[in-house]
């Protein structure tokens, strides 16, 4: 384009000089020639000024890029931050998009659902590898274990016991322990027989304490039975109370409260605490590599099973897709508010760490095409005004 320009300067040079002291039809010519000669290099000259200095020579107010880039930068910054980075048209932005509808149409396809689930499970695996046992050991000592000390549990205990109480969530932990206990005495008779054994009477025969420990056998997988049966049986009221009692006395008895600390201490201070995380941790690691691993593991299908609902929901429920569009806008409008300052300033801080020099022929490599254009139709446009110029002159001349 730079080219393109000079050639038409030089044209129009060439035209002036062989259409020179011409008079009728090429003194318009010639009239026309000299003004597009005008025209160029003004033109010229205020778009090489922009870059540097016209001929190498220090003239006032040019290469104005080099010497005010950084100007020009916190300049084009308050542009951007006033202009594009502003709450309203931002949020119009964001809600003309409509992120959750987008998202619903792109989730809505399995190929897309599937590459989303597969991308997750892989940075899941290569996170979960990332944790080892000594991030484990730290956050337990150093973050759970003190917050645990600092925090009292009896009223925290008694109050979850208060609830499951009122809710009667212990009556599955108790059928389920009335259920192997009875397993167990039906399954194990000769430890029940070894074990009483051992605590009777010396002088009593043999025979004797066989048929007494058959009897309690008996009678224990009975009385077992009768509370299975029962759900008002009298040792299931005397345990509700006792429960009761308990999550009374952790609430508001402070001897009950003290021993429930000290517990608390010796559990916290036993190493089984730490290598118990640690095992838990492994396990639950190695389980969830091991699924995210297989493509058809119940991790990924049940990670696929929720893609598809969210996406069905969301095409369906017009409502939730504008509830999640204004969280979008929100959340965008947040992020703008509080961190818009930063982003418009790289402008700035990119700009001035520039040479001048540099500066100017990026900006100039990037815009030049544009600024040619100028050069070209100033020589056109000074051509047309030289030969109406011209044209008003004889015409008064006459």
């Amino acid at each position: 384009m730079r080219t393109l320009a000079v050639g038409l300067l030089l044209l129009a040079a060439a035209v002036y000089l062989l259409t020179l002291d011409a008079t009728g039809f090429w003194g318009f010519v010639n009239a026309g020639a000299e003004a597009s000669m005008v025209g160029a290099i003004a033109d010229w000259f205020a778009v090489t000024a922009l870059f540097k200095h016209p001929l190498g020579l220090p003239i006032p107010h040019t290469a104005l890029i080099p010497k005010r880039k950084d100007e020009l930068g916190r300049g084009l910054e308050e542009f951007v931050g006033e202009n594009f980075l502003h709450e309203e048209i931002v949020r119009e932005r964001v809600l003309g998009i409509g992120v959750s509808r987008r998202v619903a149409d792109w989730l809505a396809e399995p190929a897309n659902a599937a590459r989303l689930v597969d991308e997750a499970s892989e940075l899941l695996g290569i996170a979960l590898s990332k944790v080892r046992e000594e991030h484990v050991e730290a956050l337990v000592t150093e973050a759970l274990v003190p917050r645990l000390r600092e925090e009292q549990v009896a009223p925290l205990l008694g109050g979850l016991l208060a609830e499951a109480l009122a809710d009667d969530l212990h009556h599955g932990l108790v059928d389920l322990a009335l259920d192997e206990m009875h397993d167990w005495l039906l399954a194990h008779p000769e430890t029940v027989h070894e074990v009483l054994g051992e605590r009777a009477p010396w002088w009593a025969p043999e025979r004797l304490n066989e048929i007494v420990i058959d009897r309690l056998q008996l009678e224990m997988l009975r009385w077992l039975s009768e509370i299975r049966a029962n759900p008002s049986h009298r040792a299931r009221l005397a345990l509700d109370s006792l429960l009761t009692q308990l999550a009374r006395d952790l609430q508001q008895d402070a001897e009950t409260q003290e021993r429930a600390e000290r517990l608390k201490e010796r559990v916290l201070d036993h190493p089984a605490v730490i290598a118990t995380a640690i095992t838990l941790w492994k396990a639950l690691r190695r389980a969830l590599q091991t699924s995210l691993a297989d493509p058809d593991g119940a991790v990924r299908r049940r990670l696929l099973a929720e893609v598809a609902h969210a996406a069905a929901r969301l095409d369906a429920d017009p409502a939730l897709r504008e509830r999640l569009d204004r969280a979008a806008a929100d959340f965008a409008v947040f992020a703008v508010d509080r961190y818009g300052a930063e982003v418009t300033a790289v402008i700035t801080h990119t700009i001035e760490r520039w040479d001048g020099k540099e500066a100017a022929r990026r900006i100039e490599l990037h815009v030049g095409r544009d600024l040619q254009f100028i050069r070209i139709n100033g020589t056109i446009v000074g051509g047309l005004v030289g030969v109406l110029i011209h044209a008003s002159t004889v015409v008064m001349g006459h």
